[in-house]
């Protein structure tokens, strides 16, 4: 299996827990009303497993091979695919920072965050469209075996020492549990 297959399966996971994201997003939009135990763990599963995991291998350690191999980090798929993590990480923050708020029954605030987890799914299923269509079979026919090979033992060493021994495993235990609580 490729590395990029390897982001893909991430990919798998991070749309399910999008789909149960966009839900609650709906379901805080026609209430008005804020889970904040729900928007926490879907915080911590963007920010720990979609973010620190996924998105550090791409940006350590994809991208800089791509860019050795002549693909520019100033245009092109790196630079929107950086973009785009950056404004990822800009609409989690803003939840983030209006939870309290939320928390405290104030409506605009959850408005506010109902506008960003609307908006941090729209553009990751954009993002993960893009990668899955797009850069990941460009990477795919620009990195010789070696490079394959050279790239997953640096994706293994984030799993097990970045991101931490049964961290991923974690966040997979989050994912199901996020996306069947969904369903009740």
């Amino acid at each position: 299996m490729k590395p990029t297959d390897d982001l893909m399966n991430e990919h798998k996971v991070i749309l399910h827990v999008l789909e149960s994201a966009a839900e609650e997003a709906s379901r805080m939009s026609s209430t008005n009303e804020i889970r904040p135990a729900r928007i926490e763990q879907l915080l911590d599963f963007f920010r720990g497993f979609a973010d620190k995991c996924h998105h550090s291998k791409e940006e350590n350690h994809l991208f800089p091979l791509l860019e050795k191999k002549g693909m520019s980090h100033d245009s092109g798929p790196i630079a929107v695919m950086l973009m785009e993590h950056t404004e990822g990480r800009r609409r989690l923050a803003n939840i983030v920072e209006l939870l309290p708020a939320a928390k405290r029954d104030d409506k605009g605030a959850v408005r506010v965050i109902v506008e960003n987890l609307s908006a941090y799914v729209a553009l990751l299923k954009a993002h993960i469209d893009k990668e899955n269509k797009v850069l990941f079979p460009m990477s795919d026919r620009i990195l010789t075996n070696e490079d394959q090979v050279d790239l997953e033992k640096a994706f293994d060493i984030v799993e097990r020492i970045e991101t931490g021994d049964g961290v991923h495993e974690k966040y997979h235990q989050l994912a199901h549990s996020i996306t069947e609580s969904s369903k009740s």
